[in-house]
């Protein structure tokens, strides 16, 4: 089983327009409202794969009510932990040159509930793997994700993980089977500045070294790199028309993860990652099998090391 771990949820309320006057009254072209927060984007592109997955984290008020409903309609299992407190509402405002997001922080977290919250980890096997990733809510502190990877361990279970910078680095010695910092994320990470898809590669393999199982390099519109072993392959970029990038690094993990749960081959799911990621920026929301499928055959990956 893969588990989605989403420690802040949101209701995500998206509004496009054509451009944003500052100080005057806008009205919007089209708006959607999903629930959001990256591991549920993952949960979400694992269901439409048919991977079977949990979703779990904190939800709490009628914004957690909706997002649970919302999940359950399009059959994603949840396994959520219940608070007193509110979930959140971000907004996501697109104009045709920009994308904007206005998040919220999140609810305080009682002691109660992250007990109830860190049973879930007492039933993990050897053969599960758990997804942490975004930001943990204030309250949780620095340190939290730290711990719950040591539940992890101690169940001989995989995780992946997706957090920002340092805190990356930080998990590194714990192994996880893959991670997906950007371009931009690992030259703030290294202080460095990439001018070639070659300058990526030491660095993507000192990542190795310090512990990470696979490590995927989104580089936007220039492809993307994985790292394995001791290999580096590539895959070239897909041309399309960008429609929404909000969840596409999530769907790229979500998709390594549901093809590397079935064959253990990782340029396998590299390859299907890729796809996902790239068929979810093309889509307004997320994409149908048949495009998804589209897309998959239209990654072409190359071995460079």
């Amino acid at each position: 089983m893969i588990y989605t771990v989403t420690l802040n949820p949101a209701l995500d309320y998206f509004m496009a327009y054509d451009q944003i006057e500052v100080g005057e009254v806008n009205r919007t072209k089209i708006t959607r409202i999903t629930p959001g927060g990256k591991g549920i984007m993952e949960s979400r592109m694992l269901s439409l794969l048919g991977t079977p997955n949990t979703a779990l984290g904190f939800i709490g008020g009628f914004t957690g009510k909706a997002i649970q409903e919302s999940l359950a309609a399009q059959g994603i299992t949840t396994e959520f932990t219940q608070i007193f407190g509110q979930s959140r509402v971000n907004v996501k405002v697109k104009t045709l040159e920009t994308e904007t997001s206005l998040d919220a922080a999140g609810p305080d977290l009682t002691e109660e509930d992250v007990r109830n919250f860190v049973k879930t980890f007492d039933r993990l096997t050897s053969e599960d793997i758990v997804v942490f990733a975004g930001t943990a809510p204030k309250s949780l502190g620095d340190s939290f994700y730290e711990q719950l990877i040591k539940l992890v361990k101690l169940q001989d279970a995989n995780f992946a993980i997706d957090v920002d910078g340092q805190k990356l680095l930080g998990t590194l010695s714990k192994k996880p089977l893959v991670i997906k910092p950007n371009r931009e994320e690992l030259e703030e990470m290294f202080d460095v500045k990439f001018e070639t898809k070659e300058d990526i590669i030491p660095y993507g393999q000192k990542m190795l070294e310090m512990g990470a199982q696979n490590v995927m390099v989104s580089m936007a519109g220039d492809g993307a790199l994985l790292f394995s072993d001791t290999s580096v392959y590539f895959a070239a970029p897909v041309k399309g028309i960008i429609k929404n990038s909000v969840g596409a690094g999530d769907s790229t993990v979500a998709g390594f993860l549901s093809e590397w749960s079935k064959s253990k081959d990782p340029v396998k799911a590299f390859k299907q990652g890729v796809a996902c990621g790239t068929a979810k920026v093309f889509s307004e929301d997320m994409p149908s099998s048949s495009y998804l499928q589209k897309c998959l055959q239209q990654i072409e990956i190359t071995k460079l090391v």
